[in-house]
């Protein structure tokens, strides 16, 4: 799996399997506990691989795979790489928290100036909002690049139990 030099956090990608998306599903559901190497877990024709929790650190990626059926003979595999959920979740709620402070300094900084006030304070707060925008951005990249060693271990994982 080649990783592009795209502005990308959470890389996807999509593959037809040619063969039916039970039996891929299925090739997951037996080896939950057959092997020790990956936590395997299946929901409908949603499939979760994880780290196991001993190899794991903050920046582990999870692979979620969904299989669709195409035809009888045929099926369709996108994965997702991604983070832990608890860590997407702060890195969301840390965006918007930027996003908000922005915004609203952003606005007292135009009603200030539009009342002849001063309004340096306003407008450095929403400045630096920018730069610290930038800083989330960098460090989910360097998260990214740390937990790419584990990246590659999901996608040969998930390439063995598929045989692809």
């Amino acid at each position: 799996m080649a990783l592009s030099n795209e502005i990308v956090l959470r890389p996807r990608f999509k593959i037809e399997l040619n063969r039916n998306n039970e039996d891929a599903l299925k090739a997951f559901e037996d080896l939950k506990t057959a092997q020790k190497e990956f936590i395997v877990s299946r929901i409908d024709n949603h499939v979760f691989i994880k780290i196991p929790q001993e190899h794991r650190h903050f920046w582990s990626p999870q692979l979620h795979l969904e299989i669709d059926e195409i035809n009888k003979d045929n099926s369709q595999l996108y994965g997702l790489f991604g983070p832990n959920p608890t860590v997407w979740t702060l890195f969301m709620f840390l965006h918007f928290l930027v996003a908000t402070i922005f915004i609203g300094f952003g606005i007292w900084a135009y009603t200030n100036w539009s009342l002849d006030s001063d309004y340096t304070i306003q407008l450095f707060v929403a400045l630096f909002m920018v730069v610290v925008w930038f800083l989330l951005y960098f460090i989910g990249r360097a998260g990214r690049a740390t937990g790419k060693s584990q990246m590659h271990l999901l996608n040969d994982f998930m390439k063995s139990v598929l045989k692809l």
